[in-house]
C-alpha cells in the first residue's frame, strides 16, 4: 500500500509560508527578497543531499568502512527561463576515514542514486542531470585521497529501469 504524506502551508505575509508536514517538523519558507525562510528551489538540493547522505553513510556502515568524516557538496544550476528547473545538480560525497575502500564508497553511492533515494529518482526522471561525485581521503595502513564520477542519472530517466 502506498505512502501517504501530507503538508499543510499557511501563508505568514508577503511570500512567507510555514509548512506544517505530517512528520511534525515545521519549516519556513520565503523568497530571496524578504529571506526569513528557506527558499524552496534549494530545499531541493537540501533533499535531495541528505535523502543520498542518509542512504550512503547507512550502507558504508554495514560495509564497516571506518568514517571519521563525511559531508555532502550538492550544487545546481537552473535555467534563466521559467520555470526556473535545475538542469545540473553535482553531488560530492567527502569521505574522510580509516583504510577506507575506493570500491565501498563508489558502490554506496551507486546503491543510493540507483536504487534507494526516491528523490533522486524523482529529480532524475525529470529535466535534470544529476552527478554523483566522490571524494575520499583515507588515512592508515594505505593512505590515500582520490576523487571522481560514480554516474551521472536523468535526464528524463525512468527510475524503474535504470541499471
Amino acid at each position: 500500500m502506498p505512502t501517504l504524506k501530507s503538508v499543510r502551508l499557511e501563508h505568514r505575509g508577503g511570500m512567507a509560508f510555514h509548512a506544517e508536514p505530517s512528520s511534525g517538523h515545521p519549516m519556513d519558507f520565503d523568497d530571496r527578497e524578504s529571506n526569513t525562510g528557506a527558499s524552496p528551489v534549494e530545499t531541493v538540493l537540501s533533499a535531495l543531499g541528505s535523502c543520498s547522505a542518509m542512504d550512503v553513510v547507512g550502507i558504508l556502515a554495514k560495509k564497516r568502512q571506518d568514517v571519521t568524516a563525511y559531508q555532502i557538496e550538492v550544487t545546481g544550476t537552473q535555467r534563466d527561463e521559467y520555470p526556473q528547473v535545475y538542469t545540473e545538480v553535482v553531488m560530492t560525497h567527502e569521505v574522510d576515514g580509516r583504510n577506507l575502500s575506493e570500491a565501498a564508497i563508489r558502490r554506496a553511492i551507486e546503491l543510493s542514486a540507483l536504487k534507494y533515494c526516491p528523490v533522486n529518482a524523482m529529480i532524475s526522471a525529470g529535466a535534470t542531470t544529476v552527478h554523483h561525485r566522490y571524494k575520499i581521503r583515507s588515512e592508515g595502513a594505505v593512505s590515500f585521497a582520490t576523487e571522481g564520477e560514480v554516474l551521472s542519472t536523468g535526464p528524463y530517466r525512468r527510475p524503474d529501469i535504470l541499471t
